[in-house]
């Protein structure tokens, strides 16, 4: 279906067909007579909060039962894809974090591993570096999955779990600002390692926030699990079994709450992750009960996984060894956010003229990266998040194109929907977890 703000019409074997993007309103709706057949068409969104911002369902109603639904894309018109052929190879971290912009660590390492792929220099990214990103990426799980049980509980009438699923993420997002400087969209996880060490007073913070976190999770199910209002709303709503996601290729919570156990980070591993101790929670039912329970169940997955990379953090560089290719700088976190530190500044500009001409050629010019294409996949919140990159041997992109599960997993929301009430579109569109900056790229 197209996302531009134009309605398009083509011919096919079969007759014409609409693309529903507002211009052709009247078309949509000239199939429907609601006085005789007792149907009508409505918008749902893309203002609705409901539909998570920027979402528009067109929805064919009969009563309050679903008959048709279209779920319409492209409204944030974001572009980032065909930015990063503009900007350098290092640049692109700057632009990739800000798609999925509650995974934005995601988003980073996958487009790292990728650019890293073509390099060929995988196997020389330092064990701590390896060790940080598996730490930061199951942080961001946590505060991801927090953000999706606060506003599915506030879209489901258990409006105190909002309050409290934001209340835990701003642990979490203090600790990334402890380490990156930014609480969101960070650019910290860079071809060939992270931009900079991780402090000690933020392993502090993340060992007291694993003390907390369980505490917290029991709190959430004494307020969800055993109300009968959630169990209603959730409990056999949005069903969608194995087969069916498998051919529309929905992948992460979604998948393994109907008893697949597909998670990239056991069956197709990464950054190391064949050498941690971890479950992959499923269900069976494939409801919107079931994607909150795999959810909850990642969640301790996850705290588990903190640990042992905690453990694991032993000193030792953060980036790789080759100067034509490490990122330049050295920042620290500063009274000013983040920057290059005092040290560092007052090396390449007053002691070494080689460090300041490499610095400044590495930053605006960047590095070039042998032609070639390359598909990595990362394990992300949502499924599995894909990136197809290809290189024309120069120091820009020649393409950076993403598979983005809520792209992906949104082609279910139909499937879902149909038949069901309009009330269970809510519940089931939110259980999908769809992040619109990740469909609009």
């Amino acid at each position: 279906m197209t996302t531009s703000n134009y309605a398009t019409e083509r011919e096919t074997t079969e007759g014409k067909v609409f693309t529903v993007t507002g211009g052709d309103w009247d078309q949509v709706v000239s199939g429907t007579d609601p006085i005789n057949d007792e149907r009508i068409v409505v918008n749902m969104g893309p203002q609705h909060p409901s539909t998570h911002g920027v979402l528009r369902l067109i929805l064919e109603l009969e009563g309050e039962t679903v008959r048709e639904a279209r779920s319409v894309v492209g409204y944030l018109h974001t572009g980032i894809e065909k930015n990063l052929e503009y900007r350098n190879w290092v640049q692109g971290s700057t632009f990739v974090t800000r798609m999925d912009y509650l995974s934005p660590l995601f988003n980073e390492t996958a487009y790292a591993l990728a650019v890293e792929k073509l390099l060929g220099i995988t196997d020389e990214v330092t064990e701590r570096a390896t060790t940080i990103r598996v730490l930061m990426m199951e942080l961001n799980r946590i505060s991801s999955h927090l953000v999706w049980l606060a506003t599915t509980g506030m879209e489901l009438g258990a409006i105190n779990m909002m309050l409290y699923g934001f209340r835990e993420r701003e642990y979490i997002l203090d600790i990334f600002e402890t380490i990156t400087g930014l609480r969101m969209n960070h650019a910290y996880v860079r071809p060939g390692g992270v931009a900079q060490d991780v402090p000690e007073d933020a392993i502090r913070k993340i060992r007291d926030f694993l003390a907390l976190m369980p505490k917290k999770l029991k709190e959430y199910e004494n307020l969800l699990s055993g109300q009968p209002i959630w169990a209603e709303r959730t409990k056999n709503v949005a069903v969608l079994d194995a087969t069916a996601c498998l051919a529309l290729g929905v992948t992460g919570p979604v998948l393994r709450s109907a008893g697949l156990g597909w998670d990239l980070r056991k069956t197709m591993p990464y950054c190391g992750y064949e050498t941690y101790e971890f479950d992959v929670p499923t269900h069976t039912d494939g409801d919107v009960w079931g994607r909150y329970l795999v959810r909850l169940a990642e969640i301790r997955e996850s705290l588990k996984l903190v640990e042992q990379a905690l453990d694991r953090l032993k000193p030792g560089p953060v980036m790789v060894a080759d100067r034509k290719i490490a990122w330049p700088a050295q920042l620290a976190i500063g009274v000013d956010g983040m920057g290059n530190s005092l040290e560092h500044v007052a090396k390449i500009m007053g002691q070494s003229m080689e460090s300041l001409i490499h610095h400044f050629k590495l930053v605006t010019e960047g590095f070039r990266v042998p032609p070639g294409q390359v598909y990595v996949a990362v394990e992300s919140p949502r499924g599995e998040l894909g990136v197809h990159a290809v290189s024309d041997g120069g120091t820009r992109p020649y393409r950076v194109h993403y598979r983005e599960p809520s792209f992906v997993n949104l082609q279910a929301l139909p499937a879902m929907a149909e038949g069901g009430l309009i009330a269970d579109v809510i519940a089931g569109g939110a259980s999908l977890d769809p992040v619109m900056g990740g469909c609009d790229r």
